[in-house]
């Protein structure tokens, strides 16, 4: 008999992303999680968690989990076939910007996004867009998604508490937005396989904390010049929020240099909890140029900073330790499935 903490194949559930590897990569995770540790049969692959168009013969859709940017859309779709939905997404910080963004003045001459008993975003730290006084397709699809929010039937965030507890009670007590469903953290998500392959077979034979890996994503686009000046030798990453995780599931400090999106955002995050350094004088990548000595420094900085190393390796212990059997991660995700099956 199959133990009760797993999911009954009858079941089908709707992992829903929008484009792009950002997006698409937490799903995965989530995915291959639910899986591994919800479906009895091992020799079912992801794919038959992931479905976009169930057929008439398919099983009835239990709930969809969608991304948050795709709310406004999907949601009116859950309520008229009466089943309820989730939304997944990525660090509570942002999501407070997000769900409260319709109740903000974004256009004006302050500094910075004031929000209830929470601390100001500086403006900075968000993409120009947001702020013209026209209307274009992010600030609109921003706006639209955020208003719909509050009609879900709960937020999963990839996050734990240990990182971002403070924000989580800010957001399940009613302090950004008054009506939000119940915000659940379900993080650190494990690594998805081909995260975890290693191309570079000498990187075995180097010495442990003496590699810097330099990652800015799939759409960040540096000039010759720049590039030229991180031939130096942790992580100097764009802090994409796959990225912060990476790092925290891999316990390797952060040097943050944000490039676009939530970046910045995300940096205030790793600094905030000691994993690692955001030089905020760099700016948004492509700005200024920053020189090798400057990159150099900082590097060194972060690489020597035993304080960071420990902080990151307490994190990441504390991470994989909650999706062991009878972990944290592991008794919410049971929890949320078994809702889900009734």
């Amino acid at each position: 008999m199959a133990d009760s903490s797993e999911l009954k194949p009858s079941r089908l559930f709707a992992l829903l992303s929008s484009s792009g590897m950002g997006h698409l990569t937490p799903f995965l995770r989530l995915a291959a999680l639910l899986t591994a540790h919800h479906v009895k049969s091992p020799e079912n692959h992801v794919t038959s968690s992931l479905s976009l168009l169930p057929s008439l013969s398919s099983p009835p859709l239990s709930a969809p989990v969608t991304d948050m940017t795709l709310t406004a859309s999907v949601l009116p779709i859950s309520r008229a076939i009466n089943v309820p939905n989730y939304i997944f997404t990525s660090s509570a910080k942002m999501l407070t910007l997000f769900v409260s963004s319709h109740t903000h003045t974004l256009v004006g001459s302050k500094d910075a996004i004031e929000m209830p008993t929470l601390e100001p975003i500086p403006k900075p730290w968000i993409l120009p867009p947001l702020f013209q006084d026209m209307n274009n397709f992010l600030k609109t699809s921003f706006i639209e998604n955020a208003k719909k929010m509050t009609e879900s039937d709960g937020i999963l965030v990839n996050i734990s508490k240990t990182i971002e507890g403070k924000t989580l009670a800010e957001l399940n007590g009613g302090k950004v937005i008054e009506g939000l469903p119940l915000v659940i953290p379900i993080g650190l998500l494990p690594l998805y396989g081909f995260e975890k392959s290693q191309p570079l077979a000498w990187l075995d034979d180097q010495a442990t904390g003496s590699v810097v890996d330099v990652s800015f994503g799939s759409r960040t686009a540096m000039s010759r010049e720049q590039l030229r000046e991180l031939g130096d030798g942790g992580f100097l990453t764009y802090c994409g929020w796959n990225s912060v995780t990476k790092a925290i599931w891999n316990g390797v400090q952060v040097l943050a240099w944000p490039q676009h999106g939530d970046q910045k955002i995300n940096a205030d995050v790793v600094e905030r909890t000691g994993m690692g350094i955001w030089v905020q004088s760099w700016g948004w990548g492509g700005e200024a140029i920053m020189k090798g000595e400057q990159i150099a420094e900082n590097i060194s900085e972060m690489m020597g900073n035993e304080l960071l190393r420990i902080q990151e390796m307490r994190i990441r212990e504390e991470a994989r330790t909650a999706i062991e059997q009878g972990g944290s991660l592991k008794k919410r995700l049971t929890e949320r499935v078994e809702m889900w099956k009734n």
